[in-house]
């Protein structure tokens, strides 16, 4: 077993279990703020979760980041998307020149944007901001053979786990994934189908945009994959191997990694909550600490939420990626903690309480 594997292995006994012991704390405090008990809904278990995860009674979220991570697809041969495979690299240089739309919603909500390439068919080494963890230009085309090597997925895995280890390391408080890659909507249906075993008819869609004869073309693309790769359902590193991308496979180490750090994480949409279902198939103990952004308008998003089991925090009709569901889920994540630690008590403020 290689370096990597063992590495990955050796996470099961890293990731603790909630203790639900601050969680109840949180929740008493909560009782005793100016408001009647359970008034702001979905943002007092918000809260009381970051608090579980920080183990701490009044929670800070003062250093946000996201990880916007690039790669490119060999499935986009087989004419599964509108746009064609150059894109991804263009807009990894509209990520690192600020022009893009995770550039303005990370700018408003003060967040850090790092942008990392993961697989992207280009050569971008000339970007000292880019962080690379690289080692292929692009994945093989999984409709005629696996994505990539198991080694080279438990690589990416491992980088990823390493840029969350890095986060914290920064005092990074809050953390995010986003990702850009043409044709990665094409993989994101292929691992829900490996996962859940639903018909990929009713995991697919339109992705960058295709049009009702380039879905029903797509579907069958994914079906062809699944045929010749018969990816392991209890096994998500032989699923991100045969029908996966590499910036799946690194964003599914930012959402272990997390876990290990004990930093909450935000999964963005569809794609970046595939990598988070393998994350929580290999380490249950993982969704204690991941937050779903929203929900997206792919229809393949909801099987995965329910393979999770866990509502997203929005839902705004958005399919575009890169982080922006992430950025502003922040900005509610953040509120909620700020409700929990700022807020007067009856007490502090003489005000009555619940007769």
């Amino acid at each position: 077993m290689d370096e990597a594997a063992n590495a990955i292995n050796s996470i099961c006994y890293q990731i603790a279990p909630l203790d639900e012991s601050w969680r109840a704390a949180a929740r008493e405090r909560q009782l005793t703020l100016t408001k009647p008990p359970l008034s702001l809904g979905r943002l007092e278990e918000i809260a009381n979760r970051i608090a579980a995860i920080q183990q701490a009674n009044t929670p800070r979220l003062a250093k946000k980041r996201i990880y916007v991570v690039a790669g490119d697809h060999g499935v986009t041969v087989e004419g599964v998307s509108a746009y064609p495979s150059e894109v991804t690299a263009q807009m990894v240089y509209n990520f690192l020149s600020g022009g893009a739309a995770i550039n303005v919603l990370a700018r408003h909500g003060d967040i850090e944007v790092k942008v990392v390439d993961a697989s992207v068919d280009a050569d971008l080494s000339g970007r000292k901001e880019l962080i690379s963890v690289k080692t292929m230009n692009g994945t093989a085309n999984f409709a005629r053979g696996p994505a990539m090597s198991r080694t080279d997925t438990e690589a990416y895995v491992t980088a990823g786990v390493e840029l969350a280890r890095a986060a914290k390391a920064d005092r990074v408080d809050l953390l995010g994934v986003g990702e850009m890659g043409i044709g990665n909507t094409t993989s994101a249906s292929a691992i829900t189908a490996a996962l859940t075993g639903q018909d990929p008819a009713s995991l697919t869609d339109r992705g960058t945009g295709v049009d009702a004869a380039g879905v029903a073309h797509k579907t069958e693309i994914i079906r062809r994959a699944l045929t010749v790769n018969q990816p392991d359902p209890g096994d998500a590193i032989d699923i991100l191997a045969k029908v996966g991308g590499a910036e799946i496979a690194v964003m599914t180490g930012i959402i272990i990694g997390a876990a290990v750090e004990k930093i909450p994480v935000v999964a963005d949409g569809f794609i970046s909550t595939a990598a988070a279902a393998l994350a929580v198939a290999l380490f249950p103990n993982t969704r204690g600490y991941l937050f779903l952004a929203h929900r997206s308008v792919e229809q393949g998003h909801i099987a995965l939420i329910n393979f999770i089991g866990m509502q997203p925090l929005l839902d705004l009709g958005m399919r575009l990626g890169e982080g922006t569901g992430a950025a502003l889920a922040m900005h509610l994540i953040d509120a909620s903690a700020k409700l929990l630690c700022e807020m007067a008590t009856f007490a502090e403020a003489a005000v009555s309480g619940k007769k």
